[in-house]
């Protein structure tokens, strides 16, 4: 699998999109495929404040349950309601289309800490 090199990714499988001082969040693809097909998605309220490593969601699968957790700190300015309608959507395009959250920080370098492309690769070898 090769991962967009424009985007960071945590050791907990999100990957994060920064834009200015707004960053999208979504899961991996191989997180995806760790998780099998994704029937759940649970997200967070437009509003919420989020710090860095907090639980702001749930995916569940046929074979699991998983906590999301934020790459940064921040408050939630969108959350991706077709994921939530048609959860399958994480399956099929998640670098793309099944973004889950957009997060407004105001400390956007906090992302640095984050792996980029090539480091990602190496770690879910």
């Amino acid at each position: 699998m090769s991962y967009p090199t424009n985007l960071k990714y945590s050791k907990d499988h999100e990957w994060a999109k920064i834009e200015g001082n707004k960053v999208t969040v979504g899961i991996t693809d191989h997180a995806q495929k760790a998780l099998g097909d994704v029937v759940y998605c649970e997200l967070p309220s437009v509003g919420r404040i989020l710090k860095a490593g907090e639980t702001f969601g749930v995916v569940e699968s046929i074979k699991a349950v998983s906590d999301l957790y934020s790459p940064i700190a921040g408050k939630v300015v969108a959350a991706n309601q077709s994921i939530v309608d048609d959860p399958a959507q994480l399956n099929q395009d998640p670098h793309g289309s099944a973004w889950m959250i957009q997060i407004e920080t105001e400390n956007p370098a906090a992302l640095d800490s984050l792996m980029d492309a090539t480091a990602y690769t190496a770690y879910t070898k």
